[in-house]
Parts: C-alpha cells; sequence; structure tokens
C-alpha cells in the first residue's frame, strides 16, 4: 500500500509540478500586497497642511477629482485614518491619489507597483492568459490545486519513517547543509514538508470552492444551506471580500434596527458621516457608487487591516430616503457565507492578521522547494531506471553473444 500511495504522490506531483511551481511562486509574490500598497501609496504630498487638519468632506474629493479627470466616472472612494494616506479615488481600473485635508489630486497611486501586482495576479490565477481563455487557464490551476492537495496528504504517511528513532526522525525535521545531490533534495523534499503541510493543507483546500462548484457548493451544504445557483452568489471579491449574493440582499439580516433620516442625510456627506458613526474606532471606510444615481449607497468600513472579514462592517443607505437598508457584519451573515468568506481569506493567510499572511507566503515558499526538489527527485529516479535498463540490455547482449 505504501508503493502505490508513493507512485500516486510522484504521479500528481509531476503531471501539476510546472503548474504547482508557477502558483506557489506567484502566491510569494503576492503575500503581502496590501501592505506594500498602502506603503507605496503613502506620500509627503498626503499629509496634513498642519497637525490636526480635519479631513474635508468627502463631496468635495470626488469634486476634485472629477474636476482633474472630467471624463471618467467616479465608482469608489476609501479614506484611512492612517497618517499619510491618501484618499483613493477609483475610476475604473485606475485609482486616483487625493490629499484628503486639502482635496489635491496627487495623480494615479502607485500605478507601476499596482500594474504588477495585477500581472502577477493574472498567472497566479489564469496563467497569464487574457480574455476567453482564462476559463480553460482556471481550469488548469484548479484541477493542479487539487493534484497538489493530494500531494499533501499523501505526503505524511510517506515522510513518517517507518521506525521511530531519533535519527531517523532528525533525517526528516532537520536540514542538512552537508549534503549534495539525490540525499540533498531528499533531506529538503522531506523536512520542508514536514514543516510546511498543515498550512499548505489549509492554503489548498481553502483555494477548492474558488475553483470548482461542487466545492463551493459544499461548504454550504455543511451548513446545512442551500448552495446559490452557479455564477451568481458565494463568488467572494478578491479585493474586499464581499459576496454577490450579500449585495443582493439574500443573507441573514443584522439584528441592528433600521435607522430612519432626515432629508438631510440623502448628501453623500451625510451618509459618509453615519457611516464613521456606525463602527467605533473604524481605520478605513470605502464607499462603493454605482451606476444609478438613485440605487442605494453601499459603504464597507473596516476595524483591522484589508483581509479580515471578522472585523468589517457593511451598511447599505437609500439615497432616496436616506435610510439605513441594511448594516451587516461577520456575524451576522449565515455560517453558510461566513465558510465561504473564510476560505477566501484563509487561502491568502489574511484571516488570522499579519502573522497568517507570513505563515502563508513562508508555507508558499516553501512550496517552491518542495515542487522543485519533488520533480528533480522523480528525474533522477528516471534516470536511474534508464540507465538499469540499459545495463540490462547489454548484459543480455553479452550473454546471447556468448
Amino acid at each position: 500500500m505504501r508503493s502505490v500511495l508513493f507512485w500516486i504522490h510522484l504521479t500528481a506531483g509531476v503531471v501539476a509540478g510546472l503548474v504547482i511551481l508557477l502558483m506557489s511562486a506567484t502566491g510569494v509574490l503576492l503575500t503581502y500586497e496590501k501592505q506594500m500598497l498602502a506603503w507605496s501609496d503613502r506620500t509627503p504630498a498626503a499629509a496634513p497642511p498642519v497637525a490636526d487638519a480635519p479631513r474635508l468632506p468627502v463631496e468635495e474629493l470626488l469634486a476634485a477629482v472629477r474636476a482633474a479627470e472630467p471624463s471618467g466616472a467616479v465608482t469608489g472612494v476609501t479614506v484611512s485614518v492612517v497618517d499619510g494616506a491618501p484618499a483613493l479615488v477609483t475610476i475604473g481600473q485606475r485609482t486616483i491619489a487625493v490629499n484628503a485635508y486639502t482635496g489635491a489630486v496627487l495623480g494615479d497611486a502607485s500605478p507601476q507597483l499596482r500594474t504588477s501586482f495585477r500581472a502577477v495576479t493574472a498567472w497566479h490565477r489564469w496563467l497569464g492568459v487574457e480574455g476567453p481563455g482564462r476559463q480553460v487557464a482556471r481550469a488548469f490551476t484548479g484541477w493542479a490545486n487539487l493534484l497538489f492537495l493530494v500531494v499533501i496528504l499523501l505526503g505524511p504517511i510517506l515522510w513518517i519513517p517507518r521506525i521511530w528513532t531519533g535519527a531517523q526522525l532528525r533525517a526528516v525535521t532537520f536540514l542538512r547543509s552537508d549534503l549534495r545531490g539525490k540525499a540533498r533534495d531528499f533531506n529538503w523534499h522531506n523536512v520542508i514538508g514536514i514543516w510546511c503541510v498543515v498550512p499548505l493543507i489549509l492554503i489548498v483546500a481553502s483555494a477548492l470552492p474558488m475553483s470548482f462548484q461542487w466545492a463551493n457548493a459544499a461548504l454550504y451544504r455543511m451548513a446545512g444551506e442551500a448552495p446559490p445557483e452557479a455564477g451568481r452568489g458565494a463568488q467572494v471579491s478578491p479585493r474586499d471580500g464581499t459576496g454577490s449574493d450579500a449585495r443582493r440582499g439574500n443573507g441573514r439580516r443584522s439584528e441592528r434596527p433600521v435607522e430612519r433620516a432626515d432629508a438631510a442625510s440623502q448628501t453623500l456627506n451625510a451618509m459618509w458621516q453615519r457611516a464613521e458613526r456606525h463602527v467605533e474606532k473604524w481605520r478605513s471606510i470605502s464607499m462603493r457608487l454605482p451606476n444609478d444615481p438613485t440605487a442605494p449607497v453601499t459603504f464597507t468600513i473596516d476595524r483591522g487591516t484589508v483581509g479580515q472579514p471578522q472585523l468589517r462592517s457593511t451598511l447599505t443607505i437609500d439615497r432616496s430616503t436616506g435610510d439605513v437598508s441594511r448594516s451587516e457584519t461577520f456575524e451576522t451573515q449565515t455560517l453558510g457565507r461566513r465558510l465561504r468568506t473564510f476560505a477566501r481569506f484563509a487561502h491568502t493567510g489574511e484571516f488570522f492578521g499579519i502573522a497568517g499572511q507570513t505563515i502563508a507566503g513562508l508555507a508558499s515558499a516553501g512550496a517552491v522547494v518542495l515542487t522543485w526538489t519533488g520533480v528533480a527527485l522523480a528525474l533522477r529516479r528516471f534516470s536511474a531506471w534508464r540507465k538499469r535498463r540499459r545495463d540490462r540490455t547489454v548484459v543480455l547482449a553479452q550473454t546471447s553473444a556468448a
């Protein structure tokens, strides 16, 4: 049985090895994407002109951007309490930085870094494919991810020594720098596999609902809920983590009572102030502006780092009446949606904050080494098999000649 499991492990790793290597390497590059973008966006030009200067109302910020970019339609704005962080206004695929205290438009926010991360993300999800071919490429990454899960689950069975001795355990738990060739690859493959197996199982398994509808439906069925229709619900945005079913209002409603408001609250400024009062000690607020000027306005309010849905609230305000039509937190979502959202942000480690991201990044780097050494060991095995076959052929030829 151990031999059968070994060949399944080896075959799955070789078949999907190149895609696994690519996804792991790009995963490492994306580890601190949000922190790097936030750090890059900060600039002295976004600082307040004087200490304790108040931020401008959101309508003034939007007016300044519309004056500088009259041809673009504003779709969202994000304001952070972090010192030196500009307000970020979204126009199509562009992100415009604005001084939140003076209204000065600073231009595109970290355009080269954002372009680089978009390219890395495209390789991570779709092998860099553009257009209709993305669906086919996504199938390749999905099945490679599933094969990788098989490889990871079989790994501990093969790596655990048959005889538990101190020497055997040290051989699979400590890296050795004095080895070369096959012995080095074997040591690195076993040791890194042992140390990375737990986070890799979580990272790889949590990616399945994003790749396969059956895996996505399984999360909802585990929670005793009917899975959403294919292509509609259960798709969690990779940027903000809000599901499309949340936008349609299919989740469980918050226990917070719906508020009434007067006519003054129908302005964006008043709605923004309400969002600020809605959550104490917020760190950032994002407002999504729909194309329809009469449609409700949705605010996403974060108390933690971006990527921690358990510290996020969503507030939807009816623009025509000023009423809070929906107030939702992670806790008020249905269990199925919480599982789906957890899977999305457990995949990147963001659910657990900066420590989780770091562990996920290290595990992804370990997966790069695992794939490299695994393929190297497979090639060495194939080369040794060919040599044995040639030697047998020579011996048979000599025997026949004699």
